[in-house]
This record gives structure tokens, sequence and C-alpha cells, in this order.
């Protein structure tokens, strides 16, 4: 049997689908299991031995044009609600093509009909939740599991599976031990959320007892500066896989809503994680860290003194309870 998955977005959301990918491997053992990713995101999911074969998609190819070329699978999914996605595994013809969009994406709905034969619907709406306070939108890990359920993937594996080697433990064996980690995310900067009030808070989290280790996305690079003139070491483009050595040795990770969440459920630490104030509802929901001790805090509507203070208060708190468990 030859399987067919695809996912080229985010590193975080490919992080997500590995219980999905474990699941089709446990299901399918003696199937040949390939993979599309994006160069991009290929990373995550690059030493895992669930997959036999990883296939990049070019940056400037389209995806129902790249799919035209794999052919003789018998089984396809879409892990992505995407376009790429659905496309690229409905131009293979594999004879189970399987995908998922979204309740009120109605356009995505018929179109994926055109792709796929098993078409799963997910109940994520931003708007639905912020109207219905008691609206539930399961994690991503459990609707994808939902997914290869529905390709016929029935031993369920629910453990978020990234590969961690001594080597890269040794690689950041020179920093101190169960730091605090603070990952700089583009969103710590906009909307609700600035340069200045960020830097105090990296200097409210130092006096906590516990080192402070500040890690820093490349497209945050030019903010690096400011961390380093308060007196902070800011680990500058980790290769990734010494970056997951970094979180795997903290006693808590603190980040915005980016794929740091991911990682960190995944090496199994404790998370504090400050979603936007827009769609609150549902991304606390369906991005949460996944299965291990975590707080989840708001960004404020507006960046006046006082709410970024709250604000502020509000994490160190939840980062004290999570140390202190």
């Amino acid at each position: 049997m030859k399987i067919l998955l695809s996912r080229t977005d985010r590193i975080g959301d490919l992080i997500l689908s590995t219980p999905a990918i474990a699941t089709v491997r446990a299901s399918f053992p003696g199937a040949h299991v390939t993979m599309v990713t994006s160069p991009y995101n290929r990373v995550a999911v690059e030493r895992n031995t669930d997959l036999d074969e990883l296939i990049d998609l070019p940056r400037e190819v389209r995806g129902d044009a790249f799919g035209a070329g794999l052919r003789d699978y018998d089984l396809a999914i879409a892990l992505a609600p995407r376009a790429t996605d659905i496309g690229l595994v409905g131009a293979s013809r594999a004879r189970v093509r399987v995908g998922y969009t979204y309740t009120r994406r109605w356009f995505a709905r018929m179109t994926a009909r055109l792709s796929l034969n098993r078409v799963m619907i997910s109940p994520a709406d931003p708007e639905l939740c912020e109207r219905d306070p008691n609206r539930i939108v399961p994690h991503e890990v459990d609707q994808l599991l939902e997914l290869v359920a529905l390709a016929g993937a029935t031993t369920r594996v629910t453990t978020l599976r990234l590969d961690v080697t001594d080597d890269d433990r040794r690689a950041v064996a020179h920093l101190p031990g169960e730091p605090v980690g603070l990952h700089l995310g583009q969103r710590w900067f906009s909307s609700g959320s600035t340069l200045e009030s960020t830097l105090q808070l990296a200097g409210e989290l130092a006096q906590l007892g516990a080192p402070l280790a500040v890690s820093c996305a490349a497209e945050c690079d030019e903010y690096a500066q400011a961390f380093e003139a308060r007196g902070h070491t800011v680990l500058r483009s980790l290769p990734f896989h010494q970056w997951v050595a970094l979180f795997e040795r903290a006693r808590c990770v603190v980040t915005v809503d980016t794929g740091a969440t991911h990682v960190a459920s995944a090496v199994r630490r404790p998370t504090l994680v400050a979603f936007e104030h827009r769609y609150f509802r549902l991304n606390s929901q369906e991005w949460a860290p996944y299965r291990v001790p975590s707080v989840l805090v708001r960004k404020p509507g507006s960046e006046d003194d006082t709410a970024l203070a709250e604000f502020r208060a509000q994490i160190v708190s939840g980062v004290r309870e999570l140390i202190d468990a």
C-alpha cells in the first residue's frame, strides 16, 4: 500500500500533525508513507521514522501541478485545509483522497469535493466562537486524528513527536539549566504588546529566581539588540533541533501564539501562551499547548500603560504558577 500525506504550511502546524502521521503508520504498518512538505517546514519531520519518504513542494510550483506527478497512491490525505494541499492530493488521483475545510468557508467546501472523495468539516470558526461563549472547538491535534480516522486509520496515537539527539543537547549544555524560556515572536511587538513592554516583561521574568533564556525567531532579529542592551543573552538563529533542545531543558516556556507553543508541547514543557485579543476564544482552544500544564492569557485590546502593565502581571503570575507547580 502507498500512502501520500501533504502539509506544506507552518512548522507548528506540522508538529501538530505528528500524532496523525503516527496514527497512519500504526494503522498501516506495512505501507510506504510519503510526506510532501515545504522547504520551510520539512525540518519538523525530517528525522521522523514514521515516514518512509519526504518530498519538498518547490515554492514556485502549484500544488495541483505537483500532485499530478505523484501517481499510484492508494490513499492521499491533505493534513492542511489549504487549496495547495487539497489540490495536490486531488491531482494525485489516489483511490481514496481525504481532506478538510471549515464550517463557513462555503466556496472551499464546494471546491474541495472536486478534489476529494472524503471531506471533513471542521467546526472551527472565529466569528461563531465570539458569538457563542459555549461553543467548543476541538484542538487541532484531535481534529487531525478524526481526519485520518475518516481515511481508515484507527490505531490512534496522541503523542506529539520531535526527534532530539544527544548532539543537539550537548550544543546547548553550556546554557544555564532549567531556565524560563522566553521566545520572541513578531506578535510581542504589535497589536496589544510593544517592544518596551516586552523588554519590561523580560526584566520581570528574570526576577523570578530561574535563569532567563531568550530565543529569537529570525524575523525578530531586529529586536534582539534591544534585549541584549538590557543585559539579556539572546539566542539568535539557533538550528531548529538545538532550539528544541533548549526548550527541553526549560522549566517553562513563554511565547506568543506561534510554533514555539507546539515545540514546547512536543518536549512536554509547561507553557504560557499570550494569544491575540481578537478571536481569543477560537485560537485558545484550537492551538493551545497540547497535553502539558499551561496558562493562557489574552493580549489587551489597547496599548495604554495600564493595559500593558496588567498584561505583564498576568504573564508573571502565570509563569510563577507553572514553575512552582
